[in-house]
């Protein structure tokens, strides 16, 4: 984004038969758990009095920190928000600032289940001003990791759920005017 904050944004649509369970907060477990299952472990959610922390492995290093859960309702979205306050993945000075949230909209016909990630400052930009190389080293890294954890996600619930293998693909969505890295 033009403060080089980072947004990302991932949905689908599952069919109307799942609304009831598709709450914010199923969400975000199996998130939690399909994060842990896919790093091996190395990435584990934490539930501490502060919120949810993301360590490496069974240390207390943290990877990413978040504030306790934000619940909101507003007609047929629900929505769960954590606020990014720490870990070694955030710039230390912009803290408090990023968002991760996890969504489900009931319509006629289904449920849209989205995550997103808003104003996110990543360690590996460096600063507000962030060089070409260190956009390019966090989109090969970091940014590449998270959209395919997060589409891959997405595609794994849809099967749990519907109990069938499923072929996907990932269409391009402009949601936010901004530099695509």
């Amino acid at each position: 984004m033009h403060d080089a904050s980072v947004f990302s944004i991932q949905w689908t649509v599952f069919p109307e038969q799942h609304a009831a369970k598709l709450t914010p907060d199923f969400i975000m477990g199996k998130y939690q758990s399909y994060l842990r299952r896919i790093t091996l472990s190395m990435a584990r959610p934490v539930w501490t009095a502060n919120g949810l922390d993301f360590r490496l492995l069974s240390t207390k290093i943290g990877l990413l920190a978040f504030s306790a859960p934000i619940y909101s309702d507003a007609g047929s979205i629900s929505s769960v928000t954590l606020h990014i306050c720490g870990g070694h993945f955030v710039q230390r000075d912009q803290c408090n600032r990023g968002r991760f949230s996890f969504m489900s909209e009931k319509f006629d016909g289904g449920v849209k289940v989205t995550v997103q990630l808003a104003d996110y400052h990543p360690r590996l930009l460096g600063s507000l001003t962030p060089c070409r190389y260190r956009k390019l080293l966090y989109r090969l890294t970091q940014a590449c990791i998270h959209k395919l954890v997060t589409v891959r996600f997405l595609s794994n619930l849809y099967q749990d759920l519907e109990g069938e293998k499923i072929s996907f693909r990932v269409v391009k969505a402009h949601v936010r005017s901004g530099e695509d890295i």
